[in-house]
């Protein structure tokens, strides 16, 4: 008995540790994280091996705190690998944060950290494939975390994006067709050995994973998928400028000062049974940046921005969310728009760093789905960003590399 008690001990053990890892959110007091890699826009970045990482956020408490973060590798399906640290990272982790500077002239005191990578205690990342990379404060306790992806340039990707074949979603779906092409490299049993992740809007939270491929010709992969590859088309992002702190720009209707300054956006509606109207937008993405001084990472004002939804009746059986890359695409409390009666208004008020933004209205069903489309419609005609990511095991390995990296936008779509 003893021994058939170590045996499902350490059986519930392996099926713990090879669980899915989460991202640990950030607590109220941590700001404006822009992760990034090759691109200018935050979230959960794709870079070619041996290129740059940036990451940089703020404490709003001001004080200075300490620090440290470590860097872990991960399957495909975000279990830990069976990698040990000296074999994906070249130097050591688990280092303080020294660069760091306090706010200048700000009403809201902050201190802003970055951490760029590689750097003096990490040479470099020396595989392909998932990452996370974690930070810690004084006591180890984890602060938060973000996901990131390393590929090699070891096959091609051709991406195409096609309307639904299906005439019920035919204005409502965008189809992504995926063909893999890996001359160099040969690829056993790829119905076990490849996986492909697809993303759109660089949205990790809602991406299509676990799809095999239809069928090959030669040395192609071929995914012509319907509805396993389909992805709701969605609107164009609605957004807002607060660069100029005390003029209205884009959407904001007027300033207020307290304590801190206060932006009320104009008023939003459905947009659901209107028509598609063309606005361009990136994607749901942020970027930071201000008037007021020269350096927007220590200069910029922090801001309550209010929010309003015009909606004559409170929902049932559901809850508005505010939805973007602010804050890598989470719904929480602090997204959460609460109903007025007095104003027959769905309001909200976040606190943002001054920069340009792109958000949408999201409903969060009772079963935890999200619904997109609810407030914002789905139109074939949106403009969306595809990226495709190739995963490859073969026989014998010990992880999964990403072989490959395809990106395409819908504003070519196809028949």
């Amino acid at each position: 008995m003893k021994h058939v008690y170590y045996l499902v001990l350490s059986i519930l053990s392996l099926s713990a540790f090879s669980q899915e890892r989460l991202e640990v959110t950030p607590p109220a007091f941590i700001r404006s994280i822009e992760f990034t890699g090759n691109s200018d826009y935050s979230g959960n970045p794709i870079i070619q091996l041996g290129e740059n990482l940036s990451l940089a956020f703020d404490d709003i408490i001001g004080d200075e705190a300490d620090y440290y973060y470590t860097i872990e590798h991960f399957n495909y399906d975000w279990s830990p690998s069976n990698l040990v640290k000296s074999e994906y990272l070249d130097g050591i982790d688990n280092v303080r944060i020294f660069n760091y500077s306090n706010s200048y002239n700000t009403l809201q005191p902050y201190t802003h950290y970055e951490l760029n990578i590689p750097n003096n205690d990490i040479k470099q990342l020396k595989v392909s494939g998932n990452y996370i990379i974690s930070i810690f404060n004084s006591s180890k306790e984890i602060v938060f975390s973000r996901k990131f992806m390393i590929y090699e340039n070891l096959s091609k990707v051709a991406v195409a994006i096609k309307r639904s074949r299906d005439l019920q979603y035919i204005n409502t779906k965008q189809i992504v067709n995926i063909e893999i092409n890996s001359q160099d490299l040969l690829i056993r049993n790829p119905e076990s050995t490849v996986n492909i992740l697809i993303l759109q809007n660089q949205n990790l939270k809602q991406a299509i994973r676990n799809i095999k491929p239809q069928y090959t010709i030669g040395n192609s992969l071929i995914y012509k998928y319907d509805s396993p590859t389909s992805f709701w088309a969605g609107n164009e992002y609605l957004q807002f400028d607060s660069k100029d702190l005390r003029s209205p720009t884009l959407n904001i209707s007027r300033i207020e000062l307290d304590a801190l300054y206060h932006h009320y956006l104009f008023t939003n509606s459905s947009r659901d049974t209107q028509p598609y109207t063309y606005n361009p937008d990136i994607n749901g993405q942020f970027v930071v940046r201000t008037l007021q001084g020269e350096d927007s990472n220590t200069e910029a004002e922090y801001i309550w921005t209010h929010f309003s939804l015009q909606n004559f009746e409170p929902l049932s059986g559901g809850e508005l969310h505010i939805y973007g890359a602010f804050n890598n695409f989470e719904v929480d409390n602090s997204t959460l728009m609460k109903y007025s009666k007095e104003k027959g208004l769905y309001e909200n008020a976040i606190l943002f760093k001054q920069g340009f933004y792109n958000y949408k209205y999201v409903l969060v069903q009772k079963d935890g789905s999200l619904n997109e489309g609810f407030i914002s419609g789905n139109f074939d005609e949106t403009e969306n960003f595809y990226q495709v990511l190739v995963y490859f095991r073969d026989l014998g390995a010990r992880y999964d590399k990403i072989i490959g990296l395809g990106n395409a936008n819908s504003i070519n779509i196809t028949n």
